[in-house]
């Protein structure tokens, strides 16, 4: 029996996110998919081929849409693949310990969005837009002014929560904030009644190293697929 994180994107978008997802009406109902203010995280019911004519109808044009699959994608007519790579998810169980910084840790707003997308843009944690941060509290760390590293939640399918957009500016790397900040993101979930996970590029060890020193143990591998319908499909 499938559970909600072996489809964590569809699963999020039919349940705690269902009043944002763009697609419930579209053709057989099988794709659906983020706003695009939001972001580009779209989600199969099955990786069918109607399931993609769906995604197709519900992609805007010259949008992508970013997809978390069993296997490595077999594109289908119509879609022209642009980056494809191994993940792997990630699962906290227990609540981690507080950061030492806590005190540093505060919450970001609207106020802070420009910033957000800027840093977002510099370190390229994932798909991460003006709307994205609508998902799930978002907590940063400031040194001299400047935004130095963040992290939020976006995906919530069943009972558990994603930590994502995990980075650090270049300029404050080694400090320990990502830690913290994960650490700090994951005790707001479980103080939910939630469960934290997050997933990682399976080639960024320091990134895995991180988590598992927060808590986080693997659950499973997915293969990551970044497309574009081209204009027939449309």
């Amino acid at each position: 029996m499938q559970e909600p994180l072996d489809n964590p994107i569809w699963n999020s978008l039919t349940t705690m996110h269902a009043a944002l997802a763009v697609g419930a009406g579209a053709g057989k109902g099988l794709a659906r998919r983020f706003p695009a203010t939001i972001g580009p995280l779209a989600g199969l019911k099955e990786a069918t081929p109607e399931a993609y004519a769906d995604l197709a109808a519900i992609t805007p044009e010259g949008d992508l849409a970013v997809l978390f699959l069993e296997q490595k994608a077999v594109v289908p007519a119509g879609w022209e693949l642009l980056r494809e790579g191994a993940l792997i998810q990630m699962v906290c169980p227990e609540v981690p310990d507080e950061p030492e910084i806590a005190a540093s840790i505060a919450p970001l707003g609207a106020e802070d969005a420009a910033e957000m997308v800027a840093l977002a843009k510099l370190t390229e944690p994932g798909p991460f837009r003006e709307g994205t941060p609508t998902l799930g509290g978002f907590l940063g760390i400031r040194m001299d002014g400047r935004l130095a590293a963040m992290a939020g939640q976006r995906l919530s399918p069943g009972a558990l929560t994603e930590v994502s957009a995990v980075c650090t500016h270049p300029d404050f790397r080694g400090r320990g904030y990502a830690r913290a900040l994960v650490a700090a993101v994951a005790r707001q979930i479980h103080a939910r009644g939630r469960t934290p996970f997050l997933t990682s590029y399976a080639a960024n060890a320091g990134a895995i190293k991180v988590y598992e020193q927060v808590g986080f143990a693997t659950r499973r591998s997915f293969e990551l697929a970044v497309l574009r319908p081209t204009p027939s499909a449309i």
